[in-house]
């Protein structure tokens, strides 16, 4: 029986490069897989899902306009996983979608993202798919500045911590820390910086 899976984690915890070994697993065993991401996430080329180690593949850019079940039809449907990048980004209507295509075409789904953003506050696919999935999972990764773990994204601009403005702005490590809680209210940005250079 399929199920809709959401597996969260804050930056840097392995998400794309599991996306990357879920796909080659399914298609050793001469199994096809569709790989989607948001669109929103335009840090790499269009289309691509690139992990921070540089492996990358193909993938289905998901527009606000995208039917994710209709798009999932005309790419495979008889695909034996569905596979999504950036599922934070996604809206409320393709989380639906995502169930859709677990509940009427019976093929597994497993959304990768973050929960929350660098303000503490749940992204709306995120919030989705901590509702409707049917199983949830945490990819653990450790705090930038302690090694305990990391549960929140810290946003730094020109060394200095950010806790006001857009909820979205594209970023890796230039932007963003993976931080534990305690590190989140007090990092030691500074102090990393200068041990740093």
């Amino acid at each position: 029986m399929a199920q809709l899976f959401y597996r969260y984690g804050a930056m840097n915890s392995g998400k794309t490069i599991e996306i990357i070994k879920v796909a080659h697993n399914y298609e050793e065993q001469n199994k096809s897989v569709v790989i989607m991401t948001s669109a929103v996430d335009t840090r790499e080329k269009h289309g691509m899902i690139e992990s921070r180690i540089g492996l990358e593949r193909a993938a289905y850019p998901i527009t606000d306009d995208t039917d994710v079940f209709e798009q999932v039809q005309k790419i495979d449907p008889d695909a034996s996983c569905v596979l999504i990048d950036e599922a934070q980004f996604l809206k409320k209507k393709h989380v639906f979608e995502l169930a859709k295509i677990v509940d009427e075409l019976n093929i597994p789904v497993i959304a990768f993202g973050l929960k929350n953003d660098f303000q503490n506050h749940l992204f709306e696919g995120s919030e989705a798919l901590l509702i409707y999935a049917d199983k949830i999972e945490e990819m653990k990764t450790i705090c930038w500045f302690c090694g305990k773990k990391a549960i929140m994204n810290l946003r730094f601009h020109d060394g200095e911590p950010v806790y006001e403005g857009e909820q979205i702005q594209m970023g890796g490590n230039e932007s963003y820390y993976p931080v534990c809680r305690k590190h989140y209210y007090n990092p030691p940005v500074k102090q990393r910086s200068e041990e740093d250079i």
